[in-house]
């Protein structure tokens, strides 16, 4: 009889995913030149790269949507003692408008009301125009009488903290920091996988708001903030949160699997972003995956050996999870 502790893991070669395109009254009607899609009815504000009903693009599971793939193989993916399901959801952010005040639940809130988790999340800019803006955090001395009064009276924007964005800059917002994102900046957003958002304030339009629940989730001091890269040996970090992890890699011609997988050289999931230009990866055993500029590679933790190629101009974002058990 086998011993089923020798028999070989389900292994996962990389494979990229389809984007996504959501639906956003604040969003663009043309996605040209980031994404070749011209929005058809409503304007698009969020591309899902790694959502549970996104689609994997290549390789073997092709068609198959990310959530059941990590019901299926999450080991495979994240390895072992990792959770039963995809951690991170990771997006890009087009606002033509002001989005709403909004502020996320941390974990406890979350599972008070039935959620599965909490929403802190970062925002990277690919780009930004001259004077863009966002609003991170409440200014200092605000309470929540006066945010709930200013809510009531239309002037809850004079409470806001506003950073001036510039592209290459990292902006985490951790949960129970009141935020907006308004116009000027494309942003990567890498958050918790978890789409809870309770509206405080949205300039008039007809969509619900969240009074008491943002209230209840609101912090007036959080560790939001611009977040100052640090320069490691053979990358950047951007980020290294209790969720999740950032770098900014450099390939130079190329890349060996072995600087590209878990965080720290640990076995995991990862995660690599075309910010820019374009890549390939090729190895023994699979069909070589093509990374086209604003494309996601998914590097499961089984994956064999490969070598990651530039075909010009690749700027490489990679994104790995953390969790209790191998958070930093």
């Amino acid at each position: 009889m086998t011993n089923p502790t020798s028999i070989e893991p389900f292994r996962l070669a990389p494979f990229r995913m389809e984007p996504r395109f959501v639906a956003r009254v604040w969003g663009y009607g043309d996605l040209r030149p980031w994404f070749d899609k011209i929005a058809e009815g409503e304007p698009i504000g969020e591309v899902w790269l790694t959502g549970d009903d996104s689609l994997i693009a290549t390789g073997p599971h092709a068609g198959k949507t990310l959530a059941a793939l990590f019901a299926e193989a999450h080991e495979a993916l994240l390895g072992r003692a990792a959770p039963a399901e995809s951690p991170l959801l990771i997006k890009v952010l087009f606002a033509e408008q002001k989005l709403s005040v909004q502020v996320h639940p941390d974990d406890r809130m979350a599972q008070k009301y039935g959620l599965a988790r909490g929403k802190s999340e970062c925002w990277y800019a690919l780009a930004a125009r001259p004077g863009a803006e966002v609003a991170v955090g409440l200014k200092s001395g605000a309470t929540l009488d006066q945010v709930k009064e200013e809510i009531r009276a239309g002037t809850l924007e004079n409470s806001l903290n506003l950073l001036p964005v510039k592209k290459g800059d990292l902006i985490y917002v951790d949960a129970g920091t009141v935020h907006a994102i308004w116009p000027g900046s494309i942003l990567l957003e890498t958050q918790q996988n978890a789409d809870v958002t309770y509206r405080m304030y949205d300039y008039g339009r007809p969509r619900e708001l969240h009074i008491d629940k943002s209230l209840e989730a609101t912090k007036l001091a959080t560790r939001a903030g611009k977040v100052s890269p640090a320069p490691l040996e053979d990358r950047t970090l951007l980020i290294d949160s209790e969720y999740f992890r950032m770098e900014k890699v450099p390939v130079i011609g190329s890349r060996i699997s072995e600087s590209l997988r878990g965080s720290q050289g640990k076995q995991g999931l990862a995660w690599l972003f075309a910010a820019s230009g374009a890549g390939r990866l090729v190895g023994p055993g699979f069909e070589p995956v093509e990374m086209p500029a604003r494309g996601i590679v998914a590097v499961p933790a089984t994956a064999p050996e490969f070598v990651l190629e530039d075909l010009g101009e690749l700027e490489l974002i990679r994104i790995t999870p953390n969790w209790p058990d191998t958070a930093d």
